[in-house]
């Protein structure tokens, strides 16, 4: 990385290029009539359906993807039956949604990853566009920017002071290169014009442990997990991120307060696989719509710091290549490379 001010005006450069950047359009992986064979004919959903969540049991996309498949199943009269396939990134689990039938009977949770991994693996075994449907945007996650009590900050402004007087002295935790709360730090230390070491872990919760231990100084990381460390002093909580304040931690401020136009929120969404027929697609992202505008559903996630949002599928494929290039403009900037 260079610290020239050349250097960080011209990394600067290519995110803001790249959010007015558009993606080509959606195509098919296979020919449409031979993958949606008998999918928009008869009545749909008349078997049960499967949901492949792209991470591991427990995590907050299996929490919001169970969630929302129990509602879903319970409007369509049928049972969604959800399947754990964890790996590289979510690519693994992507994967078997591109290649499914697409009939409408297999969906896939997707996280921020999704938009990340194009930029960041030099071969994909599916094209993001094209193999995929986008169904919906589902929720957003905000992310909070924690220090250990012993680096001496409470705010994003005295940490970027920090960070100037002594440069590289601050060391930044992740859940590895090129994850998203890795990509996060390296925007926040492009736009506020600072030099910070990046510590790359295998996920994120040995991340936040060590930051909780005080080996690592600072770290991007969901409200959920850093919530407890921060309520019994183990962390400090300086700046939540997303343009609002989370009604979890109404207290703390936002990153953007500090350092305007800061965004790093995360976010999940449904996609299908691509040349499912455009009828199946409206209707599951109707009932995904009704399902987090349940009640108790939109309680049970905003109690989480998760923001239920909702989209419609031309909606959500727009927010997909506009990630895709914000996100591949930070990881040229930074020189981010997989493990």
């Amino acid at each position: 990385m260079k610290d020239s001010h050349q250097g960080r005006r011209s990394s600067l450069g290519l995110i803001a290029t790249a959010l007015a950047a558009s993606a080509p359009a959606a195509g098919l992986l296979l020919p449409s009539h031979a993958r949606a064979q008998g999918a928009a004919s008869g009545g749909f959903p008349n078997k049960p359906m499967r949901m492949v969540v792209a991470s591991a049991a427990g995590g907050i996309l299996d929490t919001v993807g169970r969630l929302v498949a129990t509602r879903i199943g319970e409007s369509l009269g049928q049972t969604v039956v959800v399947e754990n396939r964890a790996g590289a990134g979510g690519i693994l689990g992507t994967e078997v949604v591109a290649r499914a039938a697409a009939d409408g009977y297999t969906l896939g949770k997707v996280a921020t990853s999704h938009a990340i991994n194009p930029g960041l693996y030099p071969k994909m075994p599916y094209d993001t566009l094209k193999d995929l449907a986008p169904v919906s945007h589902t929720v957003n996650l905000k992310n909070i920017l924690v220090a250990h009590p012993s680096v001496g900050v409470s705010t994003v402004k005295e940490l970027i002071d920090l960070a100037r007087a002594k440069p590289r002295s601050i060391t930044f935790a992740s859940a590895g290169n090129g994850q998203s709360n890795h990509l996060s730090g390296e925007i926040f230390r492009m736009m506020a014009g600072i030099e910070m070491t990046h510590v790359p872990y295998k996920g994120s919760a040995p991340g936040l442990t060590d930051t909780v231990a005080g080996n690592t100084s600072v770290m991007f990381v969901d409200i959920l997990s850093a919530l407890p460390h921060i309520k019994s002093g183990r962390l400090k909580a300086l700046g939540v991120t997303g343009t609002v304040r989370s009604p979890a931690l109404p207290d703390v401020p936002t990153v953007a307060d500090s350092l305007p136009g800061f965004n790093g929120n995360t976010w999940l969404g449904l996609v299908a696989p691509g040349g499912t027929p455009r009828e199946i697609v409206a209707r599951l992202s109707g009932e995904t719509h009704k399902a987090l505008n349940l009640p108790e559903v939109r309680e049970s996630l905003l109690s989480r710091g998760v923001e239920p949002v909702g989209s419609t599928p031309e909606q959500f494929a727009a927010h997909i290549e506009a990630e895709m290039q914000r996100y591949g403009a930070a990881i040229k900037a930074s020189g981010a490379k997989v493990d």
